[in-house]
């Protein structure tokens, strides 16, 4: 039971621990003010400034100006050397693959997706498998009317699919994804149906390891990782390969992927990926709606989508964006908590596309001086209150509870002390959580909080941690938590009474496998 736990939460769509390989990073990109670059520092800052105000929980952001660093930054708790969630960014790392298996004749657009895996395809298939080709599943036209798994899909905010709860109790996660994919019902003829499509992605991901015999990740780790200067990245991996989502990387690893695809493949002087298999990546190869005005109806290319102002990008879940824009000469590498998708997009354009010059701009020195103050001092908003409260009969108090009966805990509270802490007890194990005021404090979890036991964006038994608390009112004490790897938070609420705590759990962008993103306890004391 616990290993099928495990791998239910490896499978799943959205979120999987990222690896903090213990590096200090130093940019790949020589810097710049940009100024230099033809960008204004006012402009800049008008782009932060607006993403902390409108935008819940951005992470980081890089921009790069004819190939030059002009500003970076890092909201604490979140830092340059923690590798990111970047889920469907993955999806144009797995593009990049099949572009360098084509270039290499290992296989091509043209090959039907079924001649891969014969032996997975049912003998009474329908006509559509004998038309649906890679390049059908590049392009997410694979014909179905609803993508064969219900995942998230959006359309600038997340939409999820209403049949989500229902479906997850009925899917066996331990089953061949491949076969899985292959045994659904496609509609419409391939090539003539746009539906985004992660499966598709997957069996893209299948198709590399079957043709090569390697991982996505390590098939592009000499052709592209290595050249570009990436480490290796964690990448989830299901019954056929790499996923469409499970890439853990640094916002300068995905700073590099845009800056790749616009210098049409070439790096450091080298041509690494040939610059015809980058333009039909990137132009349009599906139409998904007409509207001039939205990003997410601009077109779609082979893992990439196409975006307003001649730009295309890879994005992720939760406002994970690697932003190409080619008549500016501009990548804008963005990590994020935020629903705001198109929230997010917009700011940017509002914002760093105004005043853009060829030439160099004057030298803003006063602004230029902000802007470095401004993102030096990032950080997220810490949980407003007081430091600490009269309760003192709770500090020592062993607080017993069960969540299943797997999820058996105990748990001490410390939070009328200058450095409020939380003991918690699984089995034979503690762990301390460390909280800050007015500021997050950081702990590596060895087993998994209270209420997330089921949750899909947590994997692995050790993740990391960023703890801020305070009391919001005399007998409430609010404590918020960021999965500084990924774009998961959540708040914890305790709430003491006379005789017992109640215990609220409220989740951002932690799918849950049960029956909400809410839970409310009751301990007796």
């Amino acid at each position: 039971m616990k290993n099928k736990k495990k791998r239910l939460h490896s499978f799943f769509i959205l979120l999987f621990f990222c690896i903090n390989f213990g590096y200090t990073q130093t940019s790949y990109f020589e810097t710049s003010t940009p100024e230099a670059q033809g960008m204004s520092s006012l402009n800049i800052l008008k782009f932060i400034d607006r993403l902390e105000a409108e935008i819940d929980a951005v992470h980081s952001f890089m921009i790069i100006r004819h190939g030059k660093l002009v500003s970076q930054g890092w909201w604490d708790p979140y830092q340059s050397d923690v590798p990111h969630m970047m889920n469907s960014v993955s999806k144009s790392f797995i593009s990049t693959a099949i572009g360098f298996a084509i270039q290499e004749n290992i296989i091509s657009l043209d090959d039907l997706a079924i001649s891969f895996f014969p032996n997975k395809v049912n003998d009474n298939h329908s006509w559509h498998w004998n038309e649906m080709r890679v390049k059908d599943l590049l392009a997410m036209n694979t014909g179905h009317l609803k993508q064969p798994v219900p995942v998230a899909m959006y359309s600038g905010k997340v939409d999820w699919n209403p049949d989500i709860q229902n479906e997850l109790g009925n899917i066996d996660w331990n089953t061949d994804w491949v076969k899985y994919f292959f045994d659904s019902k496609v509609d419409f003829m391939p090539g003539t149906h746009w539906m985004y499509n992660t499966m598709a992605s997957n069996v893209l991901a299948a198709i590399i390891k079957k043709a090569t015999g390697q991982d996505v990740v390590d098939y592009l780790d000499s052709r592209f990782f290595k050249p570009l200067g990436i480490d290796k990245p964690a990448w989830d991996r299901f019954s056929g390969g790499n996923t469409g989502w499970g890439i853990c990387a640094k916002t300068e690893d995905i700073a590099k992927l845009g800056q790749f695809y616009l210098q049409k493949g070439k790096w450091n002087g080298i041509q690494l990926l040939n610059a015809d298999w980058i333009d039909l990546a990137t132009s349009k190869q599906s139409s998904n709606g007409s509207n001039p005005d939205n990003d997410f109806t601009q077109g779609y290319g082979y893992q990439f989508w196409l975006s307003r102002h001649n730009s295309y990008r890879a994005d992720g879940l939760f406002s994970q964006f690697s932003l190409i824009l080619p008549d500016q000469d501009l990548v804008i590498a963005i990590t994020s908590g935020s629903n705001d998708m198109v929230g997010v997009m917009n700011i940017a354009w509002e914002t760093l596309l105004l005043e853009l010059s060829e030439s160099s701009l004057p030298a803003g020195k006063k602004n230029y001086s902000l802007l470095k103050k401004k993102t030096k001092g990032l950080a997220l908003r810490p949980v407003v209150g007081e430091l600490s409260n009269v309760l003192e009969n709770i500090r020592g108090h062993l607080f017993e509870f069960e969540i299943d009966e797997l999820n058996r805990y105990s748990m001490k509270l410390d939070l009328n002390s200058k450095n409020h802490e939380i003991e918690l007890f699984k089995g034979e194990n503690n762990q301390i959580i460390k909280v800050g005021f007015n500021m997050y404090e950081k702990s590596d979890m060895i087993f998994r909080l209270p209420h997330t036991e089921r949750k899909a964006y947590l994997q692995g038994e050790e993740y990391k941690i960023a703890a801020s608390g305070a009391w919001s009112q005399p007998n409430e004490y609010k404590l918020r938590i960021y999965f500084y790897s990924s774009t998961a938070s959540m708040d914890y609420t305790f709430i003491f009474e006379e005789d017992k705590l109640i215990w609220k759990t409220d989740f951002r962008h932690l799918l849950d496998l049960s029956n909400g993103d809410s839970k409310t306890i009751e301990i007796e004391f």
